[in-house]
């Protein structure tokens, strides 16, 4: 979803494939709910939680540049 000030793309799809890790794989090693990983495949998120953000990160040995992406909306005056 994009707005006047641009959006942010989670790209964990992309970083689960890098590491050759599943959803479920992932779920297990960050302890969290298989849903709330699939939301975030999917971009399917309205809110950033920090700490979801911390477990991705450090589930992934990644840093948070890795997983989120800004993408500003050029078309702002």
């Amino acid at each position: 979803m994009e707005d006047e000030f641009g959006h942010i793309e989670i790209k964990l799809n992309e970083l689960l494939k890098k590491r050759g890790l599943n959803k479920n794989k992932l779920s297990h090693k960050a302890e969290m709910n298989w849903k709330q990983i699939d939301n975030y495949c999917t971009n399917n998120v309205t809110r950033l939680d920090v700490a979801v953000l911390c477990k991705l990160c450090t589930a992934l040995d990644c840093e948070i540049q890795d997983l989120l992406v800004f993408h500003p909306n050029d078309k702002r005056s």
